[in-house]
C-alpha cells in the first residue's frame, strides 16, 4: 500500500510539472501561453505606454479577439525615442483614428514565430515583406542574429525579446515604434 501511495504522489508530481506553462518573461512580469496578448501585456512594466495607447484606441476587444495576430509590441523606451509629447497627443481622442493607424501598423493578422519569419526571410533571398493589419508593409531581415524590421519611412526596429507566445497569436518585443507610411 506504501509503494502504490509512493507511486501515486510520484505520478501527481511528475503530471504538475508537465502540467505548467512555459512562460517568457517580459518586463518582471511572466507571460503565459494560455492568456491573451491584452491579459499579458497589462503585467509587463516595459509595455504600459503601449497599454495605455491600445486602450485610448479601442482596441482592446479586438486584441483578446481569437485572432491569430502577431504583435510587434515596442517597450516604453521605443515611445521615449519619439518626440517629445508625440505619445501625450496621439492618446487624446481627437487623435483615436492616427493612433489606430500607428498601433495596427504594428500588427501582422497570423501566428509568425521567428522560426517562420526566419523561412520568410530565406525565401525572400534576405528580406521578407508583411502586411500589416493597418494595410501597410512591413520588412524583416537578419542583422547577424538580431531580427530588424524596417517600416515604410526607413526607420528600423530590433526584436529584442521573440515568441512571446499568446492564446491568440505571438508577441515579438522591439525596441522603435514602426511608423506607416504618408499615405496612411
Amino acid at each position: 500500500m506504501k509503494k502504490i501511495a509512493m507511486l501515486l504522489v510520484s505520478a501527481l508530481f511528475i503530471n504538475a510539472s508537465f502540467a505548467q506553462e512555459k512562460t517568457v518573461e517580459v518586463g518582471g512580469a511572466p507571460m503565459y501561453p494560455s492568456k491573451n496578448i491584452v491579459e499579458n501585456a497589462v503585467n509587463s512594466k516595459d509595455h504600459t505606454t503601449l497599454v495605455a495607447a491600445v486602450k485610448a484606441a479601442g482596441l482592446v476587444e479586438t486584441l483578446q479577439s481569437a485572432g491569430p495576430f502577431t504583435v510587434f509590441a515596442p517597450t516604453n523606451g521605443a515611445f521615449d525615442k519619439l518626440p517629445k509629447g508625440t505619445v501625450e497627443t496621439l492618446v487624446k481622442p481627437e487623435n483615436k483614428g492616427t493612433l489606430t493607424t500607428i498601433l495596427t501598423y504594428h500588427v501582422v493578422a497570423g501566428k509568425m514565430d521567428s522560426k517562420a519569419i526566419a523561412e520568410a526571410i530565406k525565401a525572400g533571398g534576405g528580406t521578407a515583406t508583411f502586411k500589416t493589419v493597418q494595410g501597410g508593409t512591413l520588412k524583416a531581415m537578419m542583422k547577424g542574429k538580431k531580427l530588424i524590421l524596417s517600416d515604410e519611412k526607413g526607420g528600423m526596429s530590433t526584436v529584442t525579446i521573440k515568441d512571446v507566445y499568446q492564446s491568440n497569436g505571438v508577441i515579438h518585443v522591439i525596441d522603435t515604434v514602426v511608423m506607416p507610411g504618408a499615405g496612411a
